[in-house]
């Protein structure tokens, strides 16, 4: 004869609580989801995210200090990781390397400023050297206007105004000097045609 009905088993029926941490515990024995719901490729790709994350902000941070106000704040490209957190991945500091109007010497110091904010990251990229470079061009060129300049200033007879504000007297001593100078040639002339 047959038994109809039910008879009791040996399972027993677990909370859904309990089944949760059941089978969290089994994935753990087989290298699955840890505590943090997480397996453990996943936990490597965070650490690496968390890493990669540190290191961006450091070079990018290391740009907007050196650069001072040349420099705009970082910007930052983020990738979202296992752990459902942003991480940046990449990112950039702009930074202004136009030269100053009619002041070489101003452009100088602000192309020195760009060439240290462009260095200044432990291991600067190809983009950070390409802007040093662009920088130290520039400085070369306001340079060689600054070397004209002086020059030109040099030969003037007539004094700067800055040189006027400084030595009112510069005037006088600077035409007192070009007749000397004219009056030293006359008379070299004269000797050389007396010999």
């Amino acid at each position: 004869m047959s038994a109809i009905g039910s008879t009791a088993s040996a399972v027993h029926l677990a909370s859904p609580r309990e089944a949760l941490a059941a089978a969290q515990a089994q994935r753990q024995k087989q290298g699955g989801e840890g505590p943090d719901g997480l397996t453990d490729d996943e936990r490597e790709q965070v650490q690496e995210l968390r890493e990669t994350d540190r290191e961006v902000r450091a070079h990018e941070q290391a740009h907007a200090r050196a650069g001072g106000p040349y420099a705009s704040a970082p910007t930052y490209e983020y990738v979202r990781g296992p752990d459902g957190k942003r991480y940046a991945v990449s990112g950039e500091v702009k930074i202004d390397t136009s030269p100053i109007a009619g002041n070489p010497a101003a452009t100088i110091r602000k192309m020195e400023t760009v060439m240290r904010a462009a260095q200044a990251p432990a291991e600067p990229s190809a983009q950070d050297r390409k802007v040093a470079a662009e920088a130290r061009a520039k400085k070369a060129e306001a340079q060689i206007e600054l070397r004209q300049q002086k020059e030109e200033e040099t030969e003037s007879d007539e004094p700067t105004p800055i040189e006027e504000a400084r030595d009112p007297d510069a005037a006088a001593r600077k035409q007192a000097a070009a007749l000397y100078a004219a009056q030293a040639q006359q008379t070299a002339a004269a000797f050389s045609l007396a010999v």
